[in-house]
């Protein structure tokens, strides 16, 4: 019989396996993660507040009832205050001078291996509390998960973990910030695979799923189980309907290709104006201002407006009117440089475009329509999904605000159509143009970014074979017959780097011995060949390949003194891309990385 003391050895052989064993950690960082960007979510919604508060005396989310009782000068003054601040913050604390949000997010997933600068995010968060809190038409949604995402980056980098544990973490500060959002812990899961994570792997989704479930509860613990938005119960009054609601997901696309279309414009043609950047916001703010004292609906995040389009408390006229001038507002603060997300306003656009539509469908069609409710709820829903190129997660927070599986199919017919139009007219989403914009593409990600893991002086040869500017020509002969990889790199009398000779750089005198008195290295040689710095990563050597159309090329110390330290052929490089690829492709199925 097994002594007691034996027992008591397995058991703690059994829990320290447990504790090590690699699901463990990853699920009690799910929880610490979910805890810290619930709390961040929280803190940066009633920091939002408190400077509503200073601004406008008032703290409500009801802010156009609040602001339509405030004198018209403290409208105008407010949000153009604001703007000089969020000019002024950006300018002299934002390394790039731009705001963050989103994109930023998925650029270090798919290129950066995770990582996101602390600082930086720490600023952008303040911008968008000055942002959103002076009245700005800009979302909360998209800096509470830049915000998470930076968090959960930091507590990584500190934690020392792998690459693959790293962007689980920032799925996991994604899905939480959304969860706390919207109090939708599904949605927050989906909208964190499907924007940041880019796949639905089990060894992300367990994760990010105890995060999501984590920052809802402890945002219902704070603010209650209420849900984002007041909507009636509606239901469908018949399948015939939807084809009106494939005809409302045309529209919506509509909206949202030009909504993209128009911010990225007014963006370039922001970048173009003369005088301080740092000016821009504050001019925009001041045209905010002025359209607020009229409409004060389209000050702020919207929900109120949004919850009253979705009651139907508008008339047609005044529906398509909002809807015009919270677009046309929107487009004007992203683009002067406010910082602040698209979720909120795409919301309040498509409920006031779904609600005019439904108005104009039951006006038509009595018998067979659903009324404007239901219309207003398909709209907001697939502008949505449009604009942030995330149906799967739209859908979900439509069905988890309304709990009303009939009505989902609905969404699910306009989600559809609006997202697949608007991919075809302005890319896959807003967050996706936004990094087109920068030269950034995200088509090969994951592959990419690890090709910018690895330096070059990983793969590179030092086995060179380097010759002085004043070889004679018969020397370069019997070298290039011997050098294996058929090219010589002359070092000038500094010891720098200062051209290439293959059999094809001689020309006519690789045979022809009369040229023998007369050529030196020197004078044969390519001058000015294409080089790489050692500092270099993986996927700038690629480019400069391709671009070069070399098979191997030059790795310098640096840039300046030129000195050779080694030479980078493609066929390694190429390898190391398929690795890349395989590694990739071993994320996506959930396989341990070592990375």
């Amino acid at each position: 019989m097994a002594k007691p003391a034996q027992h008591f050895h397995d058991v703690l052989s059994f829990l320290n396996t447990f504790v090590r064993n690699r699901q463990f950690v990853l699920f009690g960082l799910g929880i610490a993660i979910g805890a810290v960007a619930a709390g961040a979510a929280i803190a940066f919604r009633d920091l939002i507040g408190l400077i509503q508060f200073v601004g406008f005396g008032f703290s409500s989310e009801r802010m156009y009832t609040q602001a339509a009782q405030l004198p018209w000068w403290q409208i105008l003054l407010v949000p153009t205050l604001g703007g000089l601040m969020v000019g002024l913050l950006i300018h002299f604390y934002m390394p790039d001078r731009r705001p963050r949000g989103v994109p930023d997010v998925m650029e270090a997933t798919a290129l950066h291996g995770g990582r996101l600068n602390f600082r930086t995010g720490m600023v952008a968060a303040l911008a968008s509390m000055v942002s959103i809190g002076s009245g700005a038409s800009v979302g909360r949604e998209g800096p509470v998960v830049h915000l998470g995402a930076t968090l959960s980056a930091w507590i990584a980098r500190r934690l020392h973990l792998s690459r693959q544990l790293r962007l689980t973490l920032l799925g996991c500060g994604a899905a939480s910030a959304i969860a706390a959002s919207f109090n939708t812990p599904i949605a927050g899961v989906f909208f964190a695979l499907e924007v940041v994570v880019g796949h639905y792997a089990l060894s992300s989704f367990a994760p990010i799923v105890i995060a999501s479930v984590t920052g809802t509860i402890i945002s219902r613990l704070y603010y209650g189980n209420f849900p984002a938005f007041t909507i009636p119960n509606q239901t469908i009054a018949s399948f015939l309907e939807l084809p009106a609601f494939a005809l409302l997901g045309v529209v919506a696309a509509i909206i949202a290709t030009a909504f993209i279309k128009a911010t990225m414009a007014a963006q370039n043609q922001a970048a173009q104006l003369p005088g301080p950047v740092w000016i821009r916001p504050a001019m925009a703010g001041l045209i905010l201002g002025g359209v607020g004292i009229a409409f004060p609906h389209v000050l702020g995040v919207g929900y109120e407006t949004t919850d009253a389009a979705l009651s139907v408390k508008f008339s047609l006229a005044m529906m398509i009117g909002l809807l015009i001038l919270k677009w046309a507002m929107t487009v004007l603060c992203l683009g002067a440089g406010f910082s602040g997300g698209v979720f909120s306003p795409s919301l309040v656009m498509g409920a006031l475009a779904g609600g005019a539509f439904g108005i104009i469908a039951t006006a038509a069609f009595p018998e067979l329509s659903s009324g404007p409710g239901t219309y207003a709820i398909v709209g907001m829903g697939a502008l949505a999904g449009a604009v942030l190129g995330a149906p799967i997660s739209t859908i979900l927070i439509i069905f988890e605000l309304t709990s009303n599986f009939t009505l989902t199919i609905a969404v699910m017919v306009g989600v559809v159509v609006a997202s697949v139009i608007t991919e075809q007219a302005a890319g896959h989403s807003f967050f996706t143009q936004q990094l087109k914009r920068r030269g950034i593409s995200l088509d090969s990600g994951r592959e990419t970014g690890l090709l910018r893991s690895r330096r070059v002086d990983e793969i590179m040869r030092d086995d060179y074979d380097g010759v002085p500017e004043d070889m004679s020509l018969p020397q370069l002969r019997a070298r290039l017959q011997k050098v294996s990889y058929g090219e010589l790199f002359m070092i000038n009398a500094d010891g720098a780097l200062s051209g290439t000779i293959t059999l094809a750089d001689l020309s006519e005198a690789a045979f022809e011995t009369s040229y023998d008195a007369h050529l030196k290295a020197v004078d044969v040689a390519r001058a000015n060949p294409p080089v790489l710095p050692i500092s270099a990563n993986l996927e700038e050597a690629r480019r400069l390949l391709d671009d070069a159309q070399e098979n191997q090329i030059a790795v310098v110390e640096d840039m300046e003194s030129m000195t050779l330290v080694g030479f980078l052929r493609e066929r390694d490089v190429m390898a190391a891309y398929n690795q890349a690829m395989e590694a990739a492709r071993a994320e996506e199925r959930g396989e341990v990385s070592s990375g």
